[in-house]
């Protein structure tokens, strides 16, 4: 008599039967793999150079991976805090974020636009490199910060009227990222934690010509693309634009900077977008109807929150959309008052494009510049779904 099969003696599965349950498991497992491969970074610049952060208490901590502190200095070839008084009390408000965000990483910038003067004699032999590497690892280490964000502006150009460069800056920039790396390391060896190194580089040809970023991008985690302040010259043009416009005839935009650093040798996963927080305001030339026209005089920039609420949708100032540039304008005939800027519909597009070309992620200058996070909640809604 054939024996009644006991309920725990295995059951004979087929080769089909197999089959089918291999690729339930894929399609199981496979979500959450993407989803954590597809992580990208939202870094916000939060100004420190002013003195004491006023609305700490306003950045939303869940909504960033990252905030790069904006800025350390260099003084005697060492990286230097130029307000050590409120400094470190920013330090310690930033870092009681990590109660709302655990993983919330904060670095320190060293440099920005008026600070950056003194790099190229801080890195300029093995001996001051050594040195400046090893002062700023200790703020890091003395104030428990996540990593160090180099923000040259720029090895081997002038920036900021006064700057110090030389042509042995586009060697020494790369030789800068190696001997930070190695001292971070050598503090993860002691502590167990990982460091994190990146750099804002500018979204220019000059830029790429003047560094070897397929050298220095070994080194880093990120690179913070400064996809903005495009606008100069004499002509109306956006500042933070995605692709080129047919208004007018200009080279600089968000994809031909990534083109550029990916032909320079930068991995696209370490590539990281920057969205303006703020507008360009200019005034115009007499009969002038925006895009493309003569500028008279710059003006102080605005933040979002301002534009949004002050500006947009208020009599006589009227939003154009450049289709092909992905990028808003806003212009009021009776000023002559012209305003580029990125808004939610522009940080859309710049967001699906990160994704699209699955580069790291987005960093936007600068947070206080949108405390109503309008553009902080449209950069989440698009990279979180």
């Amino acid at each position: 008599m054939k024996q009644k099969q006991n309920i725990l003696t295995p059951k004979k599965i087929t080769v089909s039967q197999v089959f089918i349950m291999l690729i339930i498991a894929v399609m199981l497992f496979k979500p959450a793999t993407l989803m954590a491969q597809r992580k990208e970074v939202i870094i916000g610049y939060v100004g420190g150079y002013r003195g004491l952060i006023k609305n700490v208490d306003q950045i939303d901590a869940k909504k960033l991976t990252h905030i790069n502190y904006a800025f350390v200095d260099i003084k005697n070839n060492r990286a230097w805090l130029h307000r050590e008084a409120t400094d470190t009390v920013n330090f310690r408000q930033l870092n009681l974020l990590k109660k709302q965000n655990p993983s919330l990483k904060i670095l320190i910038s060293i440099g920005g636009w008026t600070w950056s003067g003194k790099f190229s004699d801080a890195v300029l032999t093995d001996t001051s490199r050594q040195a400046f590497a090893a002062s700023a690892v200790d703020i890091i280490s003395k104030f428990d910060m996540d990593g160090i964000d180099i923000d040259w502006e720029y090895p081997g150009k002038p920036g900021y009227e006064g700057n110090i460069y030389r042509p042995e800056d586009k060697q020494n920039y790369t030789l800068m990222f190696r001997e930070l790396r190695r001292q971070l390391d050598s503090l993860q060896h002691q502590t167990g934690k990982k460091y994190l190194l990146t750099t804002a580089a500018g979204a220019s040809g000059s830029f790429v010509d003047h560094t070897e970023m397929g050298n220095a991008q070994q080194y880093l985690d990120y690179i913070n693309l400064m996809t903005y302040d495009f606008s100069g010259g004499k002509i109306a043009s956006h500042h933070t634009n995605l692709y080129a416009s047919k208004a007018y005839k200009r080279s600089e935009n968000a994809d031909n900077a990534v083109t550029l650093f990916m032909a320079a040798g930068v991995p696209a996963n370490k590539l990281v977008m920057g969205i303006a927080f703020y507008g360009h305001v200019l005034n115009l030339a007499a009969g002038s109807k925006g895009l493309g026209d003569s500028v008279v005089t710059r003006l102080r920039g605005k933040g979002y929150t301002a534009i949004k609420d002050s500006l947009v949708n208020q009599p006589g100032y009227k939003i154009h959309r450049d289709r092909h540039a992905k990028a808003p304008w806003l212009y009021n005939v009776q000023t002559r008052q012209f305003i580029s800027y990125d808004d939610e519909w522009s940080v859309k597009k710049k967001c699906k494009y990160v994704k699209n070309k699955k580069l790291g992620g987005v960093m936007f200058w600068e947070y206080s510049d949108d405390l109503k996070g309008y553009l902080l909640d449209e950069i989440t809604n698009v990279l979180n779904n």
